[in-house]
Protein backbone atom coordinates (compact mmCIF):
# COMPACT_ATOMS: atom_id res chain seq x y z
CA UNK A 1 0.00 0.00 0.00
CA UNK A 2 1.55 3.36 -1.01
CA UNK A 3 2.48 5.83 1.69
CA UNK A 4 0.26 8.93 1.34
CA UNK A 5 2.83 11.13 3.10
CA UNK A 6 5.03 10.86 -0.01
CA UNK A 7 2.26 12.50 -2.07
CA UNK A 8 1.42 15.24 0.44
CA UNK A 9 2.79 18.60 -0.62
CA UNK A 10 4.44 20.71 2.07
CA UNK A 11 5.54 24.28 1.39
CA UNK A 12 7.05 25.90 4.48
CA UNK A 13 9.75 28.60 4.47
CA UNK A 14 12.52 26.07 5.29
CA UNK A 15 11.02 22.76 4.12
CA UNK A 16 9.27 21.84 0.88
CA UNK A 17 8.08 18.42 -0.27
CA UNK A 18 6.63 18.18 -3.74
CA UNK A 19 6.90 15.97 -6.85
CA UNK A 20 8.88 13.27 -5.03
CA UNK A 21 11.52 15.66 -3.65
CA UNK A 22 12.26 17.31 -0.33
CA UNK A 23 14.18 20.57 0.14
CA UNK A 24 15.34 21.28 3.67
CA UNK A 25 17.14 24.48 4.71
CA UNK A 26 19.66 23.74 7.45
CA UNK A 27 22.08 25.71 9.58
CA UNK A 28 25.56 25.37 8.08
CA UNK A 29 27.65 23.95 10.92
CA UNK A 30 30.91 25.17 9.38
CA UNK A 31 30.05 28.89 9.40
CA UNK A 32 27.25 31.35 10.15
CA UNK A 33 25.41 30.63 6.91
CA UNK A 34 22.72 28.27 5.74
CA UNK A 35 22.63 25.22 3.46
CA UNK A 36 19.90 23.46 1.52
CA UNK A 37 19.66 19.68 1.16
CA UNK A 38 17.71 18.11 -1.71
CA UNK A 39 16.58 14.52 -1.14
CA UNK A 40 14.40 12.25 -3.24
CA UNK A 41 11.50 11.04 -1.11
CA UNK A 42 12.46 7.58 0.13
CA UNK A 43 16.23 8.08 -0.17
CA UNK A 44 18.31 8.14 3.01
CA UNK A 45 20.97 10.57 1.76
CA UNK A 46 20.54 13.92 0.01
CA UNK A 47 21.36 14.03 -3.69
CA UNK A 48 22.53 17.62 -3.37
CA UNK A 49 23.70 19.85 -0.53
CA UNK A 50 24.67 23.43 -1.23
CA UNK A 51 24.83 26.89 0.26
CA UNK A 52 21.59 28.79 0.83
CA UNK A 53 21.02 32.52 0.74
CA UNK A 54 20.63 34.62 3.87
CA UNK A 55 17.43 36.59 4.30
CA UNK A 56 17.23 40.36 4.43
CA UNK A 57 17.97 40.39 8.16
CA UNK A 58 21.34 38.67 7.48
CA UNK A 59 20.56 36.22 10.28
CA UNK A 60 17.82 33.88 9.05
CA UNK A 61 17.64 31.95 5.76
CA UNK A 62 15.75 33.22 2.74
CA UNK A 63 12.43 31.32 2.51
CA UNK A 64 12.11 28.60 -0.12
CA UNK A 65 9.85 29.47 -3.04
CA UNK A 66 8.53 27.72 -6.13
CA UNK A 67 11.24 28.95 -8.50
CA UNK A 68 14.05 28.03 -6.11
CA UNK A 69 12.52 24.60 -5.46
CA UNK A 70 12.16 23.89 -9.19
CA UNK A 71 15.77 24.92 -9.81
CA UNK A 72 17.00 22.78 -6.92
CA UNK A 73 15.07 19.73 -8.22
CA UNK A 74 16.55 20.20 -11.69
CA UNK A 75 20.07 20.50 -10.26
CA UNK A 76 19.64 17.46 -7.98
CA UNK A 77 18.37 15.36 -10.90
CA UNK A 78 21.44 16.36 -12.93
CA UNK A 79 23.74 15.38 -10.04
CA UNK A 80 22.05 11.97 -9.83
CA UNK A 81 22.25 11.52 -13.62
CA UNK A 82 25.99 12.27 -13.55
CA UNK A 83 26.58 9.83 -10.69
CA UNK A 84 24.67 7.10 -12.52
CA UNK A 85 26.61 7.79 -15.71
CA UNK A 86 29.90 7.58 -13.80
CA UNK A 87 28.85 4.32 -12.11
CA UNK A 88 27.90 2.81 -15.50
CA UNK A 89 31.25 3.90 -16.95
CA UNK A 90 33.04 2.02 -14.17
CA UNK A 91 31.14 -1.16 -15.00
CA UNK A 92 31.25 -0.97 -18.82
CA UNK A 93 34.30 -0.49 -21.02
CA UNK A 94 34.66 -0.73 -24.79
CA UNK A 95 37.78 -1.13 -26.91
CA UNK A 96 37.88 -1.01 -30.71
CA UNK A 97 41.03 -1.94 -32.63
CA UNK A 98 42.23 -3.66 -35.82
CA UNK A 99 43.79 -7.12 -35.52
CA UNK A 100 46.89 -8.18 -37.44
CA UNK A 101 44.65 -10.03 -39.94
CA UNK A 102 42.79 -6.76 -40.71
CA UNK A 103 39.58 -7.58 -38.80
CA UNK A 104 38.25 -4.59 -36.88
CA UNK A 105 37.23 -5.81 -33.40
CA UNK A 106 34.96 -4.22 -30.81
CA UNK A 107 35.36 -5.65 -27.32
CA UNK A 108 32.73 -4.89 -24.66
CA UNK A 109 33.61 -5.60 -21.04
CA UNK A 110 30.70 -5.54 -18.59
CA UNK A 111 31.52 -6.01 -14.92
CA UNK A 112 28.75 -7.63 -12.88
CA UNK A 113 27.96 -5.69 -9.71
CA UNK A 114 27.69 -8.89 -7.69
CA UNK A 115 29.55 -9.16 -4.38
CA UNK A 116 28.84 -12.90 -4.05
CA UNK A 117 30.04 -13.84 -7.54
CA UNK A 118 32.49 -11.23 -8.85
CA UNK A 119 32.97 -11.56 -12.62
CA UNK A 120 32.74 -9.77 -15.92
CA UNK A 121 31.42 -10.69 -19.36
CA UNK A 122 33.65 -9.99 -22.33
CA UNK A 123 31.97 -9.86 -25.72
CA UNK A 124 34.09 -9.58 -28.85
CA UNK A 125 32.53 -8.66 -32.20
CA UNK A 126 33.56 -7.96 -35.76
CA UNK A 127 33.00 -4.21 -35.76
CA UNK A 128 32.07 -4.16 -39.46
CA UNK A 129 29.64 -7.11 -39.70
CA UNK A 130 28.54 -7.27 -36.06
CA UNK A 131 29.32 -11.00 -36.01
CA UNK A 132 30.16 -12.35 -32.55
CA UNK A 133 33.74 -13.58 -32.38
CA UNK A 134 33.57 -14.81 -28.81
CA UNK A 135 31.72 -14.05 -25.62
CA UNK A 136 32.48 -15.37 -22.17
CA UNK A 137 33.11 -14.88 -18.52
CA UNK A 138 36.36 -13.27 -17.33
CA UNK A 139 37.76 -11.95 -14.07
CA UNK A 140 36.22 -8.64 -12.94
CA UNK A 141 39.68 -7.03 -13.08
CA UNK A 142 40.32 -8.14 -16.69
CA UNK A 143 42.61 -5.58 -18.35
CA UNK A 144 40.99 -4.52 -21.62
CA UNK A 145 43.81 -4.31 -24.19
CA UNK A 146 44.19 -5.44 -27.80
CA UNK A 147 46.72 -8.11 -26.78
CA UNK A 148 44.50 -9.56 -24.04
CA UNK A 149 41.40 -9.49 -26.26
CA UNK A 150 43.28 -11.22 -29.11
CA UNK A 151 44.36 -13.97 -26.69
CA UNK A 152 40.77 -14.28 -25.45
CA UNK A 153 39.37 -14.55 -29.00
CA UNK A 154 42.11 -16.90 -30.31
CA UNK A 155 42.74 -19.19 -27.35
CA UNK A 156 39.85 -18.62 -25.02
CA UNK A 157 42.04 -17.15 -22.29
Amino acid sequence: MPDDTEKTEVMNPTYWRRDGWEARVLKNEEDDGWAVAMTRVGDTEPALVGPWTMGRDKKNPKPLDSLAFTTLVKTAKEVIRRHEHFARALLHKTLTYTRADGVRVRADLDVAADEDDPHAILGCFDDVTGEALRKGRVAPNFKLSATRVDRFVDAGE
